[in-house]
């Protein structure tokens, strides 16, 4: 039943994240106005508004002009749901107790993370941009509840640390045509969410899951060698799975390496 309850949750969630990827850039608040049609600017109903239901109900259009609505509406809300039960599916797996206020602090958190993450992967794949309006927030946060919970801040500040320099040796070296600053930034937040040893998986996984996708592309002639690729989407991507498997794969590779 708590499954249920919990992809409910992240329909919602990914509900208001499509609000908040929409609303980025623009004079829009974030927090204050009823949504509307991105098309012809028609407020929407509350019976518009139910996550997946609305969108399947309407054949992915609007009522009112019937121009096609963006799929990301649907892979948004399915993907926050889906995520939020493999973070609390992880979280059990690893024999904690659901009573422990730790336990359930450490799930709320990742749930935060996920929602920042998805924010960014889609943002980053739309825009080619990585907001500071969402990575600043996001550190912050990941700083306070990761001290709450008694990670070390030292494991903390490093993990902020070796990505932050590893970005930023690549935006030295290439001034600024490899990366930008805002994966500087990401870097930063990453380390915070993570720590250092989680982060340096998540920075192999974001390097070798987006090496494959633009050799990929290459090879089907759909980009260049020197096209720009939205890295945000991948390193999204990485410190997700470092996020709920990362201790795994540190320990994974240590008892392979003895």
């Amino acid at each position: 039943m708590i499954y249920i309850g919990v992809f409910i949750l992240g329909l919602l969630v990914g509900s208001f994240l499509n609000v908040v990827i929409c609303r980025l850039g623009t004079k829009e608040s974030i927090v204050w106005g009823r949504s509307h049609c991105p098309h012809c600017e028609k407020k929407l109903s509350a019976g518009e508004l139910i996550p997946v239901l609305s969108y399947l109900i309407q054949r992915g259009k609007c009522r009112h002009c019937q121009k096609k609505i963006s799929i990301q509406y649907l892979f948004v809300e399915i993907a926050t749901a889906l995520i939020f039960i493999l973070i609390l599916w992880t979280a059990q797996m690893r024999g904690g107790v659901m009573a422990d206020w730790k336990l359930i602090l450490a799930i709320v958190r990742d749930w935060i993370f996920a929602s920042f993450l998805a924010v960014i992967f889609i943002y980053d794949l739309k825009k080619q941009l990585i907001l500071d309006r969402v990575t600043v927030p996001a550190m912050i946060i990941a700083l306070i509840i990761n001290l709450v919970l008694g990670i070390s801040i030292f494991n903390l500040l490093f993990g902020a640390l070796i990505a932050f320099g590893f970005f930023f040796l690549q935006f030295a070296i290439s001034r600024g045509k490899w990366i930008g600053g805002g994966d500087l930034r990401f870097g930063i937040m990453m380390g915070l969410m993570l720590g250092w040893s989680s982060t340096l998986v998540a920075l192999f996984l974001a390097y070798v899951i987006g090496a494959i996708f633009s050799l990929g592309l290459i090879a089907g002639k759909k980009e260049k060698m020197d096209s720009h690729i939205a890295f945000g989407t991948f390193l999204s991507i990485g410190t997700i799975i470092a996020l709920l498997f990362g201790p795994q794969i540190v320990n994974w590779y240590l008892n392979l390496s003895l």
